[in-house]
């Protein structure tokens, strides 16, 4: 397979030629196309192998962000026979999406790398939930790749249309298509969006339509797929491992096990900022530049809600995801959390003081 259909190209060249000249090893460059509890599996320019991670690479990394992931493109010492190969270096990303591991409070879990677009996918079934979009938005902005939404199972719904601009609400200037991978409806749209080279990866919670979605675009039934549950409209995993696809017309397409959960990291500031920037333009119209948008005089956001042009449902959503962001980023910085607790000390004296005030005046 020639590296130029998973997206090679000369910036890339430059980069190995770098990495090249520093190691004494023959070293090959490959796309890492699928990852199963830590195995790897690389394409080269030769062939398809399993490589594992070199311990120096392993040890020197400063973080969970520094290791492979599916997606990336490595430095890859083969091997002598048919065994596995040597992965020794990373080469510089244009693009990370990765989300907070479940049941961690710090560690951040790599789902893919090297993306041109994050393909969001929401089900519209019993599962359709803007909130969560929402949060999705926020994660695929800052990993810097460009989203765009998928509403799947639009043959289950009678106006779809109303859901494209409902969610188009939400996400001004990002695509949102309507598709049935029953029916084909949208499947040409979503082919425009991954043209030959370019790399997309798909984001949603199991029983969405993923892998029914990969199966269409690559005209062949590759992956399992499953029912979702009656009862509650949740599907179960048929996916198990995070895997690039080279589809006929050029694109490529990475799917992976559904999320039921997209924790933020804590340094998501940017993608928050892009995903509610309805809510941002807005708070420029504040009379106090430091307005939370609570109780203060002159919030144009909270008048914004009291006039019913910005739904309360979304301003609960942007406060939501920037108390969470600001809690993880604070429990990776002693310095953040020494400030919180001196804000917070300050807010409970003034309390008081504003509680004393008012005996004193009854």
């Amino acid at each position: 397979m020639s590296l130029e259909s998973l997206g090679w190209g000369p910036e890339l060249a430059q980069q190995f030629s770098r990495i090249v000249e520093s190691s004494p090893l023959p070293l090959v460059p490959g796309r890492v196309v699928r990852q199963e509890r830590g195995l790897l599996t690389v394409q080269t320019a030769e062939r398809l192998l399993l490589a594992r991670t070199a311990g120096r690479l392993l040890h020197h990394a400063p973080g969970t962000e520094s290791l492979p992931t599916v997606g990336d493109w490595v430095a890859l010492l083969m091997p002598p026979g048919q065994g596995d190969g040597m992965l020794h270096a990373v080469l510089p990303r244009r693009s990370l999406l990765m989300r907070r591991a479940v049941g961690r409070e710090r560690a951040g879990q790599l789902i893919a790398a090297n993306l041109d677009v994050v393909l969001l996918v929401a089900g519209l079934d019993g599962n359709f939930n803007p909130r969560r979009i929402e949060r999705a938005l926020a994660m695929a902005w800052s990993s810097g790749a460009s989203p765009a939404v998928l509403l799947s199972k639009a043959d289950l719904l009678e106006d779809a249309l109303s859901a494209v601009h409902e969610v188009e609400s939400l996400a001004p200037g990002v695509p949102v298509l309507a598709l049935s991978s029953w029916t084909g409806e949208g499947l040409q749209a979503v082919q425009a969006l991954l043209p030959p080279g370019k790399t997309g990866a798909l984001l949603g919670s199991s029983g969405v339509g993923k892998s029914t979605l990969v199966n269409r675009l690559l005209g062949e039934a590759r992956l399992a797929t499953q029912e979702v549950r009656p009862e509650d409209d949740k599907g179960r995993h048929t996916t198990t491992n995070r895997e690039l696809f080279l589809l006929p017309h050029g694109g490529l397409l990475i799917d992976g096990p559904g999320m039921r959960e997209l924790g933020l990291l804590g340094d998501e500031e940017e993608g928050v900022e892009q995903t509610f920037n309805d809510i941002l333009e807005l708070a420029e119209g504040c009379r106090f530049s430091d307005c939370v948008h609570q109780s203060e005089p002159g919030c144009a956001v909270r008048a914004a809600v009291q006039s019913g042009t910005l739904p309360p449902e979304r301003l609960a959503s942007y406060e939501k995801l920037r108390r969470e962001q600001a809690y993880h980023a604070r429990q990776s910085s002693a310095s953040a959390q020494q400030e919180h607790r001196r804000f917070e000390r300050g807010r409970t004296l003034m309390g008081w003081d504003a509680v004393r005030a008012k005996r004193r005046r009854d």
